[in-house]
């Protein structure tokens, strides 16, 4: 009770800043990045605003292009963590959004921003949702209200979630329907076109490898196997069963857990390879176990034959819930017992028919444009 009584105390009072702030001009060429991912640019963001830069500068030299802009972005990233001081960092962040809210002429995020959502913008800004996953194999945001390990439906109306999206970019188009569901929305406002790290991980692959294989060279005569489980609220992570029947003189097992969830684990052939981040950890491996992750998919970017270790499935579903049933959309991949996953991996019989569908159905069309595709559509925004 006493938390709804600040929101709506606070919405008044930014409300009331904001009318203020809007009186402010738009600046031409002027771009916004938001980010709660992290306190720094994701990797998408860097790779976006490269490809903005790039973009801008050459239609500027362009002859016929009487009405050049200087692009002009900003940042602000901030991965808010629990506290007081963590709490009034995010405040004084979302203040300094307001400001360049209203005078930006677009803004692309990748997660809620109160500032965005709670806000009447001017009608001069253009909001591009540019959601973290490349795919929605797990529910989140309005599929998940009043779950356990959702969001309070009474919390969520009163903050607005995902509200004023005018595009939301989403990756296959097998997943446009729970796009909709997860932002409460409709498809018209949906951009099929993936993010930019579906471009990373096809330009770095050899590199990524070759850099992971000088770190560890004894990865070079085994089978590289890496783990990189889902974000857990509320359920414990079990890893511990993939080790049953694990050949570990033929194989390594890369453990890679989700950056909000760490895993400690210890033992010869296990290694954790903190030096490399899982999108890089891709490049080298010759398997992929995950789960409920949108791992999945970027495995599939590199046609990483992939497993899914299913354990809590029932108590998962039950308070998550997924979109995509690794047991119908990758049949005889899928195991709830992490030995039964291992003896089928080591046994070679992994169906890449299987795979290759999986890839049809839930990749975005011409693999490799993402980045050039939304920085496009960045531009194609800003006042001409």
């Amino acid at each position: 009770m006493m938390f709804c009584s600040i929101v709506k105390i606070g919405k008044f009072f930014m409300r009331l800043v904001y009318a203020i702030l809007k009186l402010f001009k738009t600046q031409k060429g002027k771009i916004l990045f938001l980010s709660r991912q992290s306190d720094t640019l994701s990797l998408d963001f860097r790779m976006l605003k490269d490809e903005i830069l790039r973009q801008a500068e050459i239609e500027g030299k362009e002859p016929q292009n009487d009405n050049k802009k200087d692009i002009k972005i900003i940042e602000i990233c901030n991965y808010m963590v629990d506290g007081k001081s963590g709490v009034a960092k995010f405040g004084m962040d979302v203040l300094k959004s307001m400001y360049h809210l209203a005078t930006s002429e677009v803004v692309v995020l990748d997660a809620y921003w109160p500032a965005v959502s709670m806000l009447k913008h001017k009608k001069s800004l253009t909001v591009i949702q540019m959601w973290h996953a490349i795919g929605k194999i797990k529910k989140s945001g309005y599929q998940t209200l009043d779950k356990e390990s959702g969001r309070s439906r009474k919390i969520a109306e009163l903050m607005d979630m995902h509200k004023n999206y005018d595009i939301i970019i989403a990756g296959g188009k097998a997943f446009n329907k729970f796009y909709c569901l997860s932002f409460n929305t409709t498809e018209d406002k949906l951009v099929n076109i993936g993010l930019p790290r579906i471009d990373y991980l096809l330009q770095t692959e050899e590199d990524n490898k070759k850099k992971i294989l000088e770190k560890y060279p004894e990865f070079k005569e085994k089978t590289v196997v890496l783990y990189a489980p889902t974000f857990r609220r509320n359920i414990e992570l079990k890893w511990e069963p993939l080790l049953d029947g694990f050949d570990f003189e033929n194989a390594v097992l890369v453990i890679k857990g989700h950056p909000n969830q760490a895993i400690s684990c210890e033992g010869e052939g296990v290694y954790m390879c903190p030096e490399f981040k899982s999108v890089e950890m891709l490049a080298a491996c010759d398997y992929l176990i995950t789960d409920y992750s949108a791992i999945a998919l970027e495995g599939a970017v590199l046609n990483k034959k992939t497993y899914y270790f299913l354990y809590d499935y029932d108590e998962y579903t039950e308070k998550n819930g997924i979109n995509l049933n690794p047991f119908d959309s990758m049949p005889g991949c899928a195991f709830r017992d992490g030995g039964e996953l291992i003896a089928h991996l080591q046994s070679g019989a992994y169906d890449q028919g299987v795979l290759d569908h999986y890839r049809e159905m839930y990749l975005p069309e011409h693999l490799g444009t993402s980045t050039e595709k939304l920085a496009s559509l960045v531009l194609s925004k800003l006042i001409k």
